[in-house]
């Protein structure tokens, strides 16, 4: 990759997060203020007019699926998996970005301490798991054992062909329990990977993404590559089967993976009642009592 290849792509990668910022405060009947938020290239603005357009009529969808999923009681449960910097929490934040946290929630949980490595492996994923009417994003998944443990020398070889053994059984469990199971796995190029981790080195904002951890899966991306093929081989069951998205373009995976979920589940619209803003009650013995200006938050800006 030359020099300038790389700024070029570097600068794609900051811009993204600009538009990160602008997805909430732009809405689908003004996506077209995009015109004049910038001087690059015609063709360029007219493709993140159109990402806008398209993210923002998914995510309607999204909040039909949601008030489906609540007037159903289903229970869903998203899995996101994939190597660092894949996109998975830039996909995540995109479907819950506009729905109620109580019906669509991420669970992304931590290394297990000393205790939780004693247990039962699934154990500490089912607590988590959904009641009926919720839809529950795993950021990572128990696949951390086929992937992160499996690759830095966490668990043994029993312990990983234990999982293998084990992980369709409690799959299946979870289906026939009436919990529909949904699997991504985000697919990006050894390039693309060092992109993102160069934009993130030379980003104040997105150095907190990186960890030592990522740094070293970096080295081992052929562990990885390994881990990721077996993992898929014996993991990819009818009841629960894997869907992989490419992901080196940021924005059309979002937009992939937001489509395909959509599709895997049959939702319609649900209706909802008319709401009619009840007039404020007024009582004449009512008086509102000032703030002390002590306690005002000083108006800086």
């Amino acid at each position: 990759m030359t020099d300038d290849e790389l700024k070029r792509r570097l600068h794609g990668d900051l811009m993204d997060g600009y538009d990160e910022e602008l997805e909430m405060e732009l809405e689908d009947r003004n996506v077209d203020e995009l015109a004049g938020l910038s001087t690059e290239a015609a063709a360029y603005r007219a493709a993140r007019r159109r990402y806008f357009r398209e993210l923002f009529r998914l995510q309607g969808e999204l909040v039909k699926l949601q008030d489906w999923v609540a007037a159903t009681r289903r229970k869903v449960v998203i899995l996101f998996e994939g190597r660092d910097a894949a996109g998975k929490g830039g996909v995540i934040k995109r479907i819950t970005q506009r729905l109620n946290p109580r019906v669509c929630r991420v669970v992304a949980l931590p290394a297990p301490n000393d205790r939780e490595k004693t247990q039962w492996y699934f154990q500490r994923y089912v607590p988590h798991l959904p009641a009926g009417g919720e839809v529950v994003l795993f950021d990572r998944s128990w696949y951390n054992r086929a992937g992160v443990e499996r690759v830095m020398g966490f668990c043994t070889p029993a312990e990983l062909e234990e999982f293998f053994r084990s992980v369709p059984e409690f799959e299946k469990m979870l289906v026939r329990s009436g919990i529909q199971i949904i699997k991504y796995w985000f697919s990006i190029s050894d390039e693309e990977q060092e992109v993102r981790f160069l934009g993130r080195i030379h980003d104040p904002l997105k150095q907190w993404k990186l960890s030592p951890m990522d740094l070293e899966s970096r080295r081992r991306w052929e562990g990885y590559t390994r881990a990721k093929e077996e993992m898929l081989e014996r993991t990819h069951i009818p009841e629960a089967p894997w869907w992989v998205v490419p992901a080196d373009d940021k924005k059309t995976a979002r937009l992939n993976c937001i489509a395909h979920l959509l599709s895997q589940l049959p939702y319609v619209e649900t209706g909802r009642p008319d709401i009619m803003l009840p007039a404020r009650e007024r009582h004449e013995d009512y008086e509102r009592h000032p703030v002390p200006d002590s306690m005002i938050v000083p108006q800086v800006y």
